[in-house]
This record gives structure tokens, sequence and C-alpha cells, in this order.
């Protein structure tokens, strides 16, 4: 029968096998109704992992890094299962955490306006309040595809079939909603307590921009109300130190969604700009440099023999298989508009 060891070194034997969920409620009631998730010998797991044989285990709450990640995980679950609820007839595809936050790509037959996401918003809330039990089970994978598939959900179906087919599918539900998913994720949707829907944008299906165009909706998730309203508070500071606003607003400068990253000066702002670049060349040309030039766009092997395409484009490989890729930069070209070369 299993010896569980706690992080402070003290052991609990008990005489049958435990989820981690019996373990921390026989440390006590307070640690229980805090854990998220639990750590077994390593592995971040769910509280209703079973523990079978001797293992090292700390349980998970919010104020642990993963247990914000199980948060924001649980509450991208959280934004599929209101979407699918309000609107039956989207399609939903991946769900994964990112920085301060997480996102979800839908398929849907119109775009989802400002009012659909409050929508959808309010609708995450009554599910939280609703406090619906988190469980797991496993599925053979073609199982699986002919499961999602009858769900019509042929963006999940695609996603399992590319698995190997003898590895086990683990499936998520809440109330009458189910997703694929490693896990792990909270205990239940009451966990859940501050979140936010941010934004709205397009994102292609696997990264491919061959694919079909999807809708992503980005959401950010905290611990609890104080946290959520700082980071909210920090954006807002952001937003009003924002070179894009303050560029327009002294009509310096302005930016267009034609020409992503690209400037368009105006008058006053190049004449500041042309008096910065004066005063980098005075300053280069008394430490002894000399200004060269060269070509904006050239052929990619150039890049390639850099060396650089080693570090960035296995990055790019990587990205595009996890469907995860926003720009292929196999596509681009790459150049330099000046160089410098110091005087022998």
């Amino acid at each position: 029968m299993p010896v569980v060891t706690l992080p402070d070194g003290s052991q609990r034997p008990f005489d049958h096998p435990v989820t981690v969920d019996e373990v921390a409620a026989n440390i006590g009631a307070g640690l229980r109704k805090a854990a998220l998730a639990g750590r077994v010998d390593g592995k971040l797991v769910d509280t209703s992992y079973v523990i079978a044989q001797d293992a090292k285990l700390s349980i998970v709450t919010e104020k642990d890094p993963d247990g914000l990640e199980v948060i924001r995980h649980s509450t991208a679950h959280l934004l599929a299962q209101a979407v699918k609820e309000l609107y039956p007839d989207a399609q939903v595809t991946i769900g994964p955490v990112i920085e301060d936050g997480f996102y979800y790509d839908f398929a849907y037959k119109r775009p989802f306006t400002t009012e659909d996401l409050a929508a959808i918003e309010a609708k995450m809330t009554e599910l939280a309040k609703a406090d619906e039990k988190v469980s797991r089970r496993e599925m053979p994978r073609n199982d699986a595809v002919k499961f999602f598939t009858a769900l019509g959900e042929i963006y999940k179906a695609e996603i399992i079939a590319s698995i190997p087919e003898k590895e086990q599918i683990s499936l998520y539900g809440q109330g009458n909603w189910v997703d694929l998913c490693r896990g792990p994720h909270v205990p239940s949707t009451g966990k859940l307590k501050a979140f936010k829907l941010m934004k709205v944008a397009g994102a292609y299906w696997r990264g491919d921009s061959r694919n079909e165009m999807l809708q992503r909706i980005y959401g950010t998730a905290w611990a609890d109300k104080k946290q959520l309203d700082e980071y909210l508070h920090r954006l807002e500071e952001a937003e009003k130190r924002d070179h894009r606003r303050i560029g327009r607003e002294l009509d310096l400068f302005h930016m267009q969604e034609e020409a992503p990253g690209a400037v368009f000066w105006h008058p006053k702002g190049w004449s500041v700009f042309q008096r910065l670049i004066s005063y980098m060349r005075e300053r280069q040309g008394a430490a002894g440099f000399l200004e060269v030039s060269a070509p904006e766009l050239m052929e990619r092997s150039l890049w390639e023999a850099s060396g650089h395409w080693e570090k960035f484009g296995a990055r790019e490989k990587l990205a595009e298989t996890a469907g995860e890729a926003h720009s292929n930069l196999l596509r681009r070209d790459s150049g330099a508009s000046s160089l410098s070369g110091r005087i022998p």
C-alpha cells in the first residue's frame, strides 16, 4: 500500500490506493478546499489522480505557479463550453495557455462581435458559479475519432487522427460538454473566479495560411479578482504610454493594418527622425565608424548561411506542428537597411 512523502519530508501511509484529493483531505480540510491539482513524482496531475504506490506528492494551490497555469488552462475550457452552449454550431479546435492568459480557436459561420464576447463572458461566469465537476476519462484513439466526428467536431477528430493509433486519448468533461485534452484541470468550475475576455482575432487552422481562417478569442485568468484588477490596470497604464497612440496624438506618425510593423511618418515626426539620424551619424563618425548600405530584401540563402536559420527556422517548424505559428518565416526575405564597420 502506498506511502506518500510530502514536501516537508513527512510521510503518510495508506492501506489502499488514494487520490490526490484524499491525501489533501487527510492533511486538512482547508488544504483540500484550496487544492487545484497535484504534483506526483514531478508530474502535474488532477486531484482525482490515483496514487497506488509509494510516491512524492505536493498539493498545488493558487499560490503555486503551476496552479495559475491550471486555472488558465481550465478557463480556456470554460470559454469553449460557454461558446458551445450559446452557439451550438460553432466548432472548437485548440485552446492553450499563453503568457498572462489563454486563447481558444473556433470555426463559426460569422465573426464574433463585442456583444458576443460580453454574452460569452456572462455565460462563463454562470457556469463557474454552477461549480460543475470536471471529470477525466480515457478512450482508444479510433473510438475518440468516431466520438468527436459524431458530435460534428471535425477539427477535434482531425487532431486525434494525427495521434499514434495505440495511444490512449484523455477527455475532460464538465456539465454536458466534453473536450480532448491532456490536462490537468481544476476539480470543478467553481475554482475559476477571476477572468476576462480581451479580444477576437483571426488565426489559420494549424497556423497554415493555406487552411481556413478561424476566430481566436483571447482571455486572461487569475487566482482572484485583485490579481485580475491589477493586471487590467497595468494594461491601462501601458496603453497610455503606447508609442502608436502617442505618435498619432502628437502628429508624428501612424501605422496601418495594410503595412504591419511599418511606420507612416508625418512631416513633424520625419523631421525629428532625421535629426536623430544626423546625431547618430555624427557620433559614429567621431568613434571611427564608416557607414555602408545593403539591400532591404535579398534571397533567403544569405540568412540560412548566416546561421540564424538553425535557431529561428527550427522554432518555426515546432510552432507549425503545434498549430501555434503566427507567421511563416520560410516565406520572408531577410536583409538590412544599413550596416556599420569600424575603420581598421
